[in-house]
């Protein structure tokens, strides 16, 4: 059965044709994204999300100490400044309800399908539709699809011998099991990434005994989390522009602060070096345990963390950092290279993602049968990351290289979507069947923006989940959020092939 949009008024843009749209995802980008063609006053889009709820990352890591490592006040919608963060940097939780609220009051439940898996995307050129396949063979014929999938999804377990033979308990920070307790149990953390930072000190009162694996270190900078008081609440609800001056404020610190995290400079590096060398300092008194976690690689080569105390949850008198590579897990445990065996009650993995960046989770063809695959083999690319050439009317939200080194997420997802919807409203208004980026376009901009590439520190030696295979970076975009920003300002058809129904071809 075939399905179109019906949802809300029905009501597009005076004048204009039937135009279902197709968002596929209800994290921030795709949330921003139906609100953006809502203020547009373009009604006829669906939501689809795979699971039961909105929310995306904040809706699956709840894993304890789960909070956002940018500041509240920027990791939020500019249109919609929340006066009531009870923290600097607010808990998944907070964030969740955060969109949970802006998805009732722009009232984006009649929209919403959850629990609807995309498995399949296909553009008929003809007549300019994407027909999306739904897990069960259901389809969904769309003018326009936004893919807000983001990269971020599914968990990533590490790659050792016997992880499935293991007889306790297994959880990933992106799946935690709430139902299991941790309370008193031996238990052995796998990664010392951005979510272990923030879920080993959380659990390290609760369990009897904590064993943390790690590969590598990370430098460690203090976040200088603190609560904001009932006063200053009160002070944001009265003068909402406080808010985006503190917004503004700390975009604007970022921005600063860029050049130290992206350039492959060791001498402005160093200053950050030297800030998180005083923290691991004042953290560590053992002189043994200080080295085992200082960093031996420039900074910003590996993404930065931010906490005040992980490093010092070290000292606890229950918690052990092994540095020796694991062999392999086995029923009771992990075995290290050094034949040392350690016992655990229950396993955690802080591993982080299955980037999808590079790999999209559904296959997706576009013109004359083009595979996403095909398109990407010498690595993900995409015109301002947000249209790919061969897959007409399919926009993306953090797509290639539009991942920030530096800052909030937000900038660049609501520079996106902006511009999406600039291309929506043109679509519909000038009767046109579909725009595909000119590969000359596409190519000319990656060319460039790889060519800034060898000028950052990600490209300087240490291996890092940004880079390919290959040693390419086709995650992180190699400039500040203000240039992304200004680049992907407009919706400009001369960067496009353009379908009219008409079947003449070309930009006016």
């Amino acid at each position: 059965m075939q399905h179109s949009t019906t949802n809300g008024r029905g009501a597009n843009l005076p004048g204009s044709p039937d135009f279902p749209i197709a968002i596929i995802g209800s994290g921030f980008s795709g949330i921003g994204a139906a609100i953006a063609l809502k203020k547009a006053g373009i009604e006829s889009f669906t939501i689809f999300e795979r699971a039961g709820e909105i929310g995306g990352t904040w809706r699956d890591n709840t894993y304890p100490g789960a909070a956002c490592d940018v500041p509240s006040h920027v990791y939020s919608y500019s249109f919609e400044p929340n006066p009531d963060w009870s923290n600097m940097f607010a808990e998944s939780g907070e964030i969740q309800q955060y969109l949970l609220r802006i998805v009732d009051k722009y009232a984006l439940r009649p929209h919403l399908r959850l629990n609807t898996p995309i498995a399949a995307a296909a553009f008929d050129e003809r007549d300019g539709i994407w027909t999306l396949t739904i897990d069960g063979g259901e389809k969904f014929r769309a003018r326009a699809v936004v893919s807000a999938m983001g990269g971020l999804i599914d968990p990533s377990y590490p790659d050792i011998k016997g992880l499935e033979s293991f007889a306790g308990e297994q959880i990933h920070t992106a799946r935690w099991n709430h139902d299991y307790d941790l309370a008193g149990k031996r238990v052995g953390v796998i990664g010392t990434g951005a979510s272990a930072v923030q879920v080993i000190p959380a659990v390290a009162p609760q369990v009897e005994k904590l064993t943390v694996f790690q590969r590598t270190p990370a430098w460690v900078m203090p976040r200088g989390d603190r609560a904001i008081s009932e006063v200053v609440k009160q002070r944001f609800r009265r003068r909402p522009f406080l808010m985006r001056l503190l917004r503004w404020a700390q975009f604007l610190f970022s921005e600063l602060m860029g050049p130290m995290i992206m350039l492959d400079a060791p001498r402005l590096s160093r200053v950050a070096e030297k800030v998180g060398e005083k923290h691991l300092e004042r953290s560590i008194s053992s002189p043994e345990l200080r080295e085992k976690l200082r960093p031996n690689y420039q900074f910003g080569c590996k993404r930065m963390l931010i906490s005040d105390d992980y490093l010092s949850t070290y000292e606890r008198d229950n918690v052990s950092l092994v540095t020796e590579g694991i062999r392999e897990i086995t029923p009771s445990g992990v075995v290290t290279n050094d034949g040392t065996s350690h016992e655990f009650d229950a396993i955690v993995y802080a591993t982080g993602f299955d980037v999808a960046i590079t790999t999209p989770s559904i296959e997706i063809t576009g013109l004359d049968g083009l595979k996403i695959e095909e398109a990407w083999r010498d690595g993900a690319v995409a015109y301002k990351g947000v249209a790919i050439a061969g897959f007409p009317n399919w926009f993306v939200t953090m797509g290639p290289n539009t991942g920030p080194g530096h800052t909030s997420i937000l900038i660049y997802t609501e520079a996106q979507i902006r511009y999406i919807a600039q291309a929506i409203r043109k679509l519909i208004s000038q009767r046109i069947r579909f725009v595909s980026v000119k590969q000359d376009v596409q190519d000319r901009y990656n060319k460039r923006l790889q060519g800034r590439m060898k000028y950052t520190v990600w490209q300087s030696g240490c291996k890092s989940w940004y880079l390919s295979e290959d040693g390419s970076n086709h995650a992180l975009y190699p400039g500040f959020a203000s240039e992304y920003r200004a680049r992907i300002r407009y919706f400009n058809t001369s960067d496009y092939d353009v379908a009219y129904f008409d079947h003449t071809s070309g930009a006016r």
